[in-house]
Formats: structure tokens, sequence, C-alpha cells
């Protein structure tokens, strides 16, 4: 909690004032010379600016990262975070530096208190390349990566890893991870999005079959489907990583698209019948139709609606732009690969999703 009084300040901002007026003048004198990267990246709302007064209420406050030398860390790191836990002030703009950890096993996280002592801080001590093995999984972002490595990844942790700031680089080149990482190399996002466009090809004539049968949930709940496949199409369209379900929407609501598309995919799941749901399906699929066409990823596909087949739905087709798509997938690591995607494509469990070395294993049990 802040000290009575105090106002709210975006994490990136505290984070950037922590470092700059604290951490920065504590390491120049207790440990003059030492070279090290700090920045505020990772895990967090702060990191991708969908932080709020709300956050406050556990894992949010002053925290910062600090990139060192593998040898550094292992040699100075213990004495490092030592020096800040006693020199540390106890709260930045009002806000507790300290962090308490509940003893309740169903409540790990810390909350910001105050405290007499030295702080349990939240500047975390890494070296680059050790964290990027820990939070995306590979074993060296210097390498070339192949298409089945960047499928491995979950978005969120893209967007956390280019995410954030970077206050002062150092050892370990965390600018140029970020560089290399900030978006897929075309031919996997050309594969990303015909597995997306896929997606919604399995499900577009369900909306209709469901209500034909008298399920009117079950063609809402597809219908809700559907517009998350939209968005997610959306973002990808605009080289944007999606984060998690609780960010999905926030994140979509700052494309450019946004503005217009934005109501007809609420109309989408307000509707209380059939004819409405289908009649802004279709509105929206012709939006995000015209949206690839314009990307010039592949010649123009005719973006209309039109009937499933013999039945009385109207859909898309949207595997006519899965197909257009794959046609310009050469990539020998990606060509003959069924259009599945990468694993947020696959899996939105979110126990999944935290454990890259668990997704790289299944990649591999999958072939």
């Amino acid at each position: 909690m802040a000290i009575s009084g105090s106002a709210f300040v975006p994490g990136i901002e505290l984070s950037r004032i922590m470092y700059e007026e604290e951490v920065q003048p504590i390491l120049r004198n207790a440990f003059p010379g030492l070279r090290y990267a700090a920045a505020r990246v990772g895990s967090g709302s702060e990191v991708l600016g969908f932080d709020s007064p709300r956050s406050a209420d556990h894992e949010w406050g002053p925290r910062l990262e600090i990139f060192l030398t593998a040898g550094d860390r292992v040699e100075h790191g213990d004495d490092i975070s030592r020096v800040l836990a006693e020199r540390l002030p106890k709260q930045v703009r009002g806000w507790p530096t300290h962090f308490q950890e509940s003893d309740d096993p169903r409540d790990p996280v810390g909350h910001m208190q105050m405290t007499d002592g030295p702080v349990n801080h939240r500047v975390g001590l890494y070296d680059v390349d050790g964290w990027v093995s820990d939070r995306l999984g590979l074993a060296s972002w210097k390498a070339e990566l192949g298409a089945r490595d960047w499928l491995a990844i979950p978005q969120q942790r893209l967007a956390e890893a280019t995410g954030g700031v970077v206050f002062h680089d150092g050892p370990g080149n965390l600018s140029e991870m970020r560089r290399r990482m900030a978006w897929y190399p075309d031919q996997v996002w050309r594969y990303l999005l015909a597995c997306q466009w896929q997606r919604v090809s399995q499900e577009e004539a369900f909306v209709g079959r469901c209500a034909e049968a008298g399920d009117d949930l079950g063609s809402a709940v597809v219908a809700a489907r559907l517009v998350r496949s939209l968005m997610h199409l959306c973002l990808l369209l605009e080289r944007q990583y999606a984060p998690y379900g609780k960010w999905l929407g926030s994140s979509f609501g700052r494309l450019p698209v946004a503005e217009a598309l934005g109501p007809v995919l609420r109309g989408v799941l307000a509707a209380t019948d059939y004819p409405a749901r289908e009649a802004r399906l279709c509105d929206a699929y012709e939006a995000v139709a015209s949206l690839q066409n314009a990307s010039d990823l592949v010649s123009p596909v005719d973006p209309g609606r039109r009937p499933y087949h013999a039945r009385p739905y109207l859909v898309l087709h949207a595997e006519r732009f899965a197909q257009a798509l794959a046609r310009t997938v050469t990539d020998p690591g990606l060509q003959g690969l069924p259009l599945v995607g990468n694993v947020d494509q696959w899996s939105d469990s979110a126990d999944l999703l935290d454990q890259p070395h668990a997704i790289r294993a299944a990649f591999s049990a999958l072939g």
C-alpha cells in the first residue's frame, strides 16, 4: 500500500525514478566499475502499460531488473542484493520498496509494506542469457532461431521480453535481444496468419448450425470464440504480440482498426438471436479480411460473405485466406506442417504457457 496521500504513478515511471534516484547511485558508490543493464521487463501489468491503482495490491511497485555478466552475478549477486536491502529508501514517491510475502501458500505473492529493517526489495539480478532461457525457453537468443523455436514461445512471454523499458544497457546486449525478438520472421508470420484464418474456418459455420439445432447458447459461445480469433488476427496483422486473456481486449483496443471494428465485435457478443449474430459476424469477417488484403502479403482474396455450401448459413469461408497465405510459406521448417500454429493457437492453458521448457518438449513430441 502507498503512504496516505501518495498519488498513483505508472509502474514504469516508478521504476525509472527508483533506478535513477536510488539504485544507480548505490551501485556506482558500492560497486565502482560494475557493468550492468537496468530495465523493467518481464512479468507485471506495467510492462505492457496496463497497470492501474488496482495493480498495487500485489507484486506491483518500485521494481527493477538488473542484468550482469553471468560471472558477476555469481560473484557479486548476493552482495548487491544485500547492499540494496540495506541502502534503498523505505519508499519511493510514497510507495514502499519492501515487499512482504504472505505465509498463506494460496497467496504467495508479495505485497508492499513499510518496514523498520532492511527492505525485501524487488530488484532482481540476472544475466541476459539465463533470463532468456528461463523466460523464453531458448538455449541462446544469439543463435539463429529456427521456425519451430518461434512457434514454441508464448506470445505473452514475447510481449514481456520486448515490452517495458531499458533504462541503461550493458553486458549481455539486452537491447539487441529485444530488437531481435521484436517480431516474427516473415515466414513464421505468414504461417501464423494462415493458421489463425484456419481457426476461423473451423468454426464459422457452427454459429448457424447450433442455432438451427435449437442451441442458441451454443451458437453464442461459438460466436464469442470467433470474436476472440478475429481479435488475435488483427493483432497479428498489426504485428503486435497478443497478451494473455486478461489484456487481450485492452491490447486490441490500441489498434487503429479497433475504433471501427470494436463496436461490431461488441454487437456480435450482444446479439440475442441468430440472424443478428450472423450479420454482425459477417461484418466483422469482411472488415478483417479487408485488413488482410491491405497487408499485400498475398494477392487480394474476395472478402465478401457467402453461403456455407448448400446450407443456409452465411460465412466467409476463411480457409480461402488460410490457403492463400500457406502457399507463400516456403521455409523448409514450416512447409508441410499442419495449420495448427504456435503454442497460443493450440493451447490457452495458463499453466502450460507458463512453462517454456515443457512447451518445447510438447513440440518435440508433436514432431
